[in-house]
């Protein structure tokens, strides 16, 4: 698959530990203003308890769910939601 992001493969992004030990589906994607980082969460509201963080490359974030390629172009400060996997993804600014 070809690299379809500005950020390279091994950039360490947040995720959720159910997400990385593939117990939950992405729901919540944001690509942070601030500092260019991403974040991949299970829940729509984009919450995250800080025990349940880990740090993970963005590689293995797609490796994870490839529909993550849909958002590539994700502008800075903006986020993505789906309610389901099954669903599309619904962007929005922060």
């Amino acid at each position: 698959m070809n690299w379809l992001f500005a950020d390279p493969p091994n950039m360490a992004v947040i995720s959720h530990r159910r997400i990385v030990e593939r117990e939950n589906s992405i729901s919540f994607v944001s690509h942070d203003e601030d500092d260019g980082g991403w974040q991949f969460l299970p829940n729509s509201d984009g919450a995250l308890d800080a025990s349940e963080a880990v740090v993970a490359s963005f590689k293995s974030i797609v490796d994870i769910d490839s529909s993550i390629v849909e958002l590539a172009d994700l502008p800075l400060g903006w986020c993505a939601r789906r309610p389901s996997q099954t669903e599309q993804w619904i962007r929005e600014k922060i």
